[in-house]
């Protein structure tokens, strides 16, 4: 499995947007994979010169309990160890998927570029699932677990990219 769902919670979003949590999960036409979940201290996050904008605070103050509590909840990892880590989780010739040609994708890219380090995927190995998603709107969504975890929010991402598939005869 080389196709992985991305999904980011940040603090922002623009493309230095502060990243609280990464989810990702692995997955091909068979089903879902591997998973990987980590969430960063907003204020180490902040220390790496990520952003933070008013707006986007206000806005997850109007999200669920859950949602919030899985922010600021349990323990974070520093944010070098996460690069290690994610690297390690891609592996060789990922093809990577976010929700939104200039969000999940672009913001994980600009953290290694911050850090003066190769982006772990080739850039044509970075996919659009909005773009799927909104071409194949008689697909239906099914969400699973908390609206707004990054976990949650990338296994629905991809359950619903293999559905896509399946009914589109899509190769993944």
């Amino acid at each position: 499995m080389n196709n992985v769902m991305i999904d980011l919670e940040t603090m922002g979003t623009g493309r230095n947007a502060a990243i609280v949590a990464i989810g990702a999960v692995k997955f091909d036409k068979s089903g879902l994979g591997e998973e990987y979940y980590v969430k960063i201290s907003l204020v180490e996050a902040c220390m790496f010169g990520m952003e933070m904008t008013a707006e986007t605070v206000l806005w997850w103050l109007k999200q669920s309990d859950e949602a919030r509590a899985e922010l600021t909840d349990g323990k974070t990892t520093c944010v070098y160890q996460v690069i290690e880590d994610f690297e390690h989780f891609l592996g060789d010739d990922a093809v990577v998927w976010g929700n939104g040609s200039d969000f999940d994708n672009v913001i994980l890219a600009e953290l290694w570029l911050s850090q003066d380090l190769q982006v772990p995927w080739k850039f044509w190995n970075s996919q659009c699932y909005r773009t799927i998603k909104n071409t194949n709107r008689d697909v239906p969504f099914n969400r699973v677990g908390v609206h707004h975890n990054a976990l949650d929010d990338a296994r629905s991402q991809a359950a619903h990219l293999v559905e896509i598939a399946y009914a589109k005869n899509i190769p993944l």
